[in-house]
């Protein structure tokens, strides 16, 4: 999969494809079935980074860190900024409770969604882009590492808000 090209993203099963600002207003799209999800980032080209984000202090931690991190962590050339996956073959979550808990952190809430914070350091993180693939099927978590480590063989590392494999 080109993890640049949105037709080739859906041809892998991805769907949704609504900024965050979209979802702020309206998860009623986000399917209540376990899967896997992407950040894309639109403005990848000319990424900016904000010195304080929108990420919420969950326990107190400030999930906020240095601009040179965040350049540190930056892959050129890939609008994927995240991966991410909901639900296990023995859990609840699904793309709707977890994606919900992500944006709720994303609007500054003390939520459990650690992983992924550094999209709130994004200066556009309103503009950014969630896609989701339902894996009703299928164990998310190796889906999500299948993705990872295509994404890994393609550029080197984890996407930018990836901060564990």
């Amino acid at each position: 999969m080109n993890f640049n090209n949105r037709k080739e993203i859906e041809k892998h099963g991805f769907k949704g494809f609504k900024t965050v600002a979209e979802l702020w207003l309206d998860k009623s799209h986000i399917p209540k079935i376990k899967g896997v999800y992407m950040v894309i980032d639109p403005n990848f080209e000319k990424t900016e980074f904000l010195t304080k984000g929108v990420g919420g202090f969950f326990k107190g931690k400030d999930p906020n860190v240095a601009v040179s991190e965040l350049k540190f962590n930056l892959v050129p050339n890939s609008q994927v900024v995240y991966i991410g996956k909901a639900g296990s073959p023995t859990g609840i979550a699904t793309l709707n409770s977890r994606l919900g808990q992500y944006l709720r952190f994303g609007e500054t809430k003390n939520v459990g969604h650690w992983g992924g914070r550094y999209i709130w350091q994004i200066k556009n993180h309103s503009g950014l882009i969630f896609c989701w693939k339902p894996t009703p099927t299928d164990d998310p978590r190796e889906i999500e590492k299948q993705l990872l480590s295509k994404y890994i063989k393609d550029f080197g590392k984890r996407p930018f808000a990836n901060l564990t494999g």
